[in-house]
């Protein structure tokens, strides 16, 4: 049983990423309830109320903003459905946190971010892995100089697609999917907490194959028409100097490197654990000596997505309005993954404008 006042979380959307955000939500964080749940099958949202005994049922998203005991609108929906849900969340006066992109536009994006701040109220947003042991420990290191300055970074998320596993795999391929914009945020997201903001990027894009065919359940011999590029090849100017590289694809089968990141460094390399989770492992090899484990000096180790937003409700609840997974960074890279998408298509680097300021370390006491 929770004590004192939690801030009332109102869920939009009960697929596949749910589960976990319901067991965090009503089990890990002391902060924040869920009062209700909607989804357009109904049946998800009902089996949702009847697993974690959440108060209401919402016939629509509509009816969910319009009661007055939602603190902040949770949108889990679809990638391409962020702009709509949250654009209608805001503008009924509700803060909202969203699954990751922000938008399926940089454009979008930028106009959400606009209302929300036109309107006093906060918006935030997934990815929240960058706040766990693992790459908060290695913030530290960054910071303490261990590996000296940053000179560089590569990362690889490389995989076969979603369709032998997924049970809707279809929005993967739509726009708002594709390996940059649903697994991209986790990697970017990191690098910039680690590395600092982008000022230009570049890349090379394809889409290896023209459809894909699902062999999972319940949707097994449907074929999925690929509408957004399959692979890329980015390549990222840091304001700092340093120079960073990506790929993203869901088009490779194995590789040796897949679901890691390095920085580079003058004094040496850092790995950094898989952004897409929680916790290490996470290691160092510095100039002249073998490689070492660094034990993790943060909590957070578990799974715990639903951690930026109940960080999002303590500033709420304390009337700072400072929280660290915000929509100054949530918008940085968006417009870092859509210039990707925009250097592939038209051959040359673009400038990133946007600028969000790096929030503190992780401490204990959240």
């Amino acid at each position: 049983m929770k004590s004192g006042k939690t801030v009332k979380i109102g869920f939009v959307g009960v697929g596949a990423i749910s589960g976990i955000y319901l067991e965090n939500i009503t089990k890990k964080f002391d902060n924040i309830d869920v009062i209700g749940v909607c989804d357009l099958i109904r049946e998800r949202a009902e089996n949702a109320v009847n697993r974690y005994g959440i108060p209401k049922l919402y016939n629509d998203m509509y009816e969910l903003f319009a009661d007055p005991e939602v603190d902040i609108v949770l949108n889990i929906t679809r990638p391409d459905e962020h702009y709509e849900v949250t654009k209608a969340a805001l503008e009924a006066g509700k803060h909202v946190y969203s699954e990751k992109p922000l938008a399926a536009t940089l454009e979008q994006g930028r106009e959400l971010v606009g209302i929300a701040k036109k309107k006093g109220l906060l918006l935030g947003g997934a990815p929240d892995t960058y706040l766990g042991a693992g790459i908060q420990t290695c913030r530290k290191l960054l910071e303490e100089g261990l590996i000296g300055d940053i000179v560089g970074a590569a990362g690889w998320m490389l995989c076969p697609g979603h369709e032998s596993w997924h049970p809707d795999p279809e929005f993967y391929y739509k726009r708002g999917g594709g390996p940059m914009f649903d697994m991209g945020p986790y990697y970017i997201t990191c690098l910039v907490n680690l590395a600092g903001n982008v000022s230009a990027v570049s890349a090379m894009t394809k889409k290896t194959f023209k459809t894909r065919t699902i062999t999972s359940a319940p949707h097994r011999g449907e074929v999925i028409e690929v509408d957004v590029p399959t692979f890329y090849a980015g390549t990222m100017r840091f304001e700092s100097g340093a120079i960073g590289t990506i790929i993203t694809t869901f088009d490779v089968y194995n590789s040796a490197n897949n679901n890691c990141l390095e920085i580079y460094g003058t004094k040496g390399t850092l790995y950094v654990p898989d952004p897409n989770m929680f916790d290490g492992p996470v290691r160092v090899m510095l100039a002249g000596e073998a490689k070492k484990d660094i034990d993790l000096a943060f909590r957070y180790r578990e799974n715990s997505r639903g951690l930026g937003l109940a960080d999002m409700a303590k500033a709420l609840s304390d009337g700072s309005g400072k929280f660290r997974a915000n929509c100054d960074q949530t918008l940085h890279v968006l417009e870092i993954m859509e210039g990707f998408a925009v250097s592939g298509n038209e051959h040359r680097e673009i400038e990133i404008s946007s600028r969000f300021e790096r929030t503190p370390i992780m401490d204990t006491g959240l």
